[in-house]
């Protein structure tokens, strides 16, 4: 017990150094007001006259005083230490790359098991390391180390809220803190549904989905999980990591796309041309509390201009990208990938998705470039592409802001397409009926059903949540204090599948896919189209009894998404039992797909979509499993893959779609005896519900 209890504190203790990000550790941390008792070394060095002075006077008011280990050696940090403490960070620059290198290399340098090292080592991080890459590199190192997997990764919109609400909340915030004590019930900060545009800039429209928390922290935590770099090449090398950089970012368009209809908009258009203006405009309506600045907007029709800026070790330019997407282009054309020495490989899209990101895993960093990061980058700097005015990137180089851009979509649907160029390319041959089939498996009917609600429709509604900003706001009194937001929700539903097995007891993966019926001109779709608008919402693996089955699914259960509470969570309670292995998975699974936004909108009329069903032969697509690791991760699986795993599923991502058929025109053309098609209906209930969740408030 006594192990068990040291260990439940140690967890305690990695949490509160998420506490208050831009807060230094001299002062106590948590709502119990716990202390790390910091040492000469230990203290930040602004600090460095008075800080243990200052550390024991706060002490007289912890409750809890926490121990530090003095180490030998601490990290240099000779390149990270040049971000200064009030600057932002951003993955997409490559000075920045680095230095989170420098800091996920540090942390994972410390031997395993060694706990006390390990936390006398982030708390010296913490003191001396901008704040932002400070918790980036730190949740990298929690979730990566063997020893600190159960250790819960804070929610970064509770941490860092400002990346993700107006920034007139935390002035307001600030009152409630200081006016409302602690034991008083305080009112919920109202966010409203528009404050970044009107409804007379039709991108707008959408900010509903741009601008939703769950989807941006989504990206965020997926990138967490799936990092561009690090020198430890197991950490970024995960299994299939360019292809799956490649069907989550493939998922998002298509759902982008499907909510452009639902608004009566075109479908986004890819940006090709890199020379020609940008029409869209954005105003972010969010400052940073760390740089005490707000975000740059991007004013209407300005264009890319040739990157240099040595502070950020920029320094490219318009002619190089499209030297770049040449020799991608040729890759594409040929089949064939020349690497770095020389040699040449067959051309994969786990290979293409890659070099597209360009990550550690790029097969020539010189003849391919950083074509999808320096796209952001361009975007991010198109106000200050020298630095001459020292200004910051836009909300478009931020992983956990990037997607509120219109941008954003329009810069990937280019890099989807180049993908898609590969897939329609002769050297991805359309699947075969035999690959497409099982035999002896006939899907007779589809359905959904929703508790009291028609037959084949899904009904989506606005609710009202809460946040909890508390941890995020330095220097203020403690307290939960909240901000209320408004985003989509589905009422839950289940599908209904019968099927007649001819042959013998077997096991099946049920594929389930959703699309809008017609496209923006109100016409039926040429199947060379609408594959790439149906959205993956559940894929699972079931036993199929010979004759007669029908099997039921409850959307909650989707392999997609992660539920609502993992999304907007509060882990305070959830992880001080240190026998719960499924923290690890918790961490891990956090860049799944948000419940909430799992059915897209939809019309108050009812919007007409298609429900695509396919029960595919398990024996090719069962995986085998290193020998030893446990099945984690079942939720969020098709968009995080299994942590320690390979990907749950041997056939390519987005089967069947993922490839145009040579056969087929439309999509009921394109089903098979193991296929069922249903058309469904999407509407929209336009009110708005308080969640049920919601803490007790005035």
């Amino acid at each position: 017990m006594a192990d068990e209890e040291q260990i439940r504190q140690i967890i305690e203790s990695f949490k509160l150094l998420f506490d208050r990000p831009n807060e230094p550790l001299i002062t106590p941390k948590g709502d119990k007001k716990a202390l790390f008792q910091l040492t000469e070394k230990l203290v930040p060095p602004e600090y460095s006259n008075n800080g243990v002075e200052l550390n024991d006077r706060f002490g007289d008011d912890a409750t809890e005083r926490i121990p530090l280990k003095t180490l030998d050696r601490y990290p240099q940090f000779t390149v990270a230490s040049q971000l200064p403490a009030d600057a932002d960070f951003s993955l997409f620059l490559p000075k920045h790359q680095e230095m989170a290198t420098e800091v996920i290399d540090a942390l994972l340098g410390v031997p395993e098991n060694q706990l006390q090292d390990f936390l006398s080592t982030c708390v010296f991080a913490r003191g001396n390391l901008n704040p932002q890459l400070f918790n980036y590199c730190y949740s990298v190192a929690l979730m990566h180390r063997k020893d600190t997997k159960n250790v819960p990764i804070q929610n970064f919109a509770e941490t860092f809220p400002s990346k993700f609400m107006d920034s007139q909340v935390f002035q307001q915030a600030r009152e409630t803190a200081a006016v409302i004590p602690q034991n008083v019930p305080r009112t919920p900060i109202i966010i409203p549904r528009d404050y970044t545009a009107t409804d007379l800039e039709e991108e707008h429209r959408l900010a509903y989905f741009r601008e939703d928390i769950g989807v941006n922290l989504h990206h965020w935590h997926w990138h967490l999980v799936y990092p561009f770099t690090a020198s430890q090449r197991a950490i970024v090398a995960k299994d299939r990591r360019g292809e799956l950089f490649f069907y989550m970012h493939q998922q998002l368009i298509a759902r982008y796309n499907g909510e452009r209809l639902n608004n009566s908009l075109k479908r986004v258009k890819k940006f090709s041309n890199w020379r020609e203006p940008i029409p869209e405009a954005y105003f972010p309506k969010l400052d940073s509390l760390t740089s005490s600045r707000g975000w740059p907007p991007r004013q209407a029709n300005m264009q890319w201009q040739d990157l240099n800026r040595p502070v950020d070790g920029l320094n490219v330019t318009i002619n190089d990208m499209e030297r770049w997407r040449r020799n991608i282009e040729e890759a594409i054309s040929t089949g064939t990938v020349t690497n770095a020495d020389g040699t040449t490989s067959p051309l994969d899209i786990d290979i293409l998705g890659n070099m597209l990101e360009a990550s550690i895993l790029s097969p020539n960093r010189e003849l391919y470039g950083s074509i999808h990061n320096n796209g952001h980058s361009f975007s991010a700097y198109i106000h200050d592409p020298t630095h001459r005015y020292l200004e910051s990137f836009g909300v478009i180089a931020d992983e956990a802001t990037t997607m509120r851009d219109p941008f954003f979509f329009r810069w990937h649907a280019w890099i989807d397409d180049i993908c898609q160029k590969h897939k329609e390319s002769s050297y991805v041959r359309p699947y075969t009926r035999s690959e497409l089939e099982n035999p002896g498996v006939s899907v007779t009917s589809v359905s959904v059903e929703t508790q009291g609600g028609q037959p084949n429709t899904l009904n989506t509604f606005w609710m009202s949540s809460d946040v909890d900003l508390s941890r995020g706001l330095d220097f203020s009194d403690r307290g939960p204090v909240y901000a209320r937001f408004t985003h989509l929700n589905n009422r839950p539903f289940r599908y209904v599948i019968n099927v007649n097995n001819t042959g013998m007891a077997r096991r099946t993966t049920v594929r389930i896919f959703i699309a809008p019926k017609f496209d923006e001109r109100n016409l039926a779709w040429a199947l060379s189209d609408h594959r790439k608008m149906f959205i993956e919402m559940d894929r699972f693996v079931v036993p199929l009894n010979a004759g007669q089955n029908t099997i039921t699914r409850l959307s909650t259960e989707s392999s997609v998404t992660i539920p609502f509470e993992q999304t907007f969570r509060d882990l305070s309670v959830q992880s001080n039992d240190p026998r719960r292995p499924n923290l690890a998975e918790f961490n891990f699974c956090g860049c799944g797909w948000p419940q909430h936004m799992l059915v897209p909108k939809g019309t108050e009329a009812g919007a007409a979509y298609q429900l695509f069903v396919m029960l595919s032969n398990y024996d090719l697509d069962s995986v085998e499993q290193p020998d030893g690791s446990q099945l984690s991760c079942v939720e969020a699986s098709s968009f995080c893959g299994l942590k320690d795993r390979k990907y749950p599923d041997r056939r390519a991502m987005g089967f069947p779609f993922d490839r145009p058929s040579s056969t087929a025109t439309n999509i009921e053309d394109f089903i098979l005896p193991n296929m069922g098609l249903q058309d469904i209906t999407i509407r929209l209930s336009n009110t708005t519900e308080p969640n049920p969740r919601n803490p007790r408030t005035n």
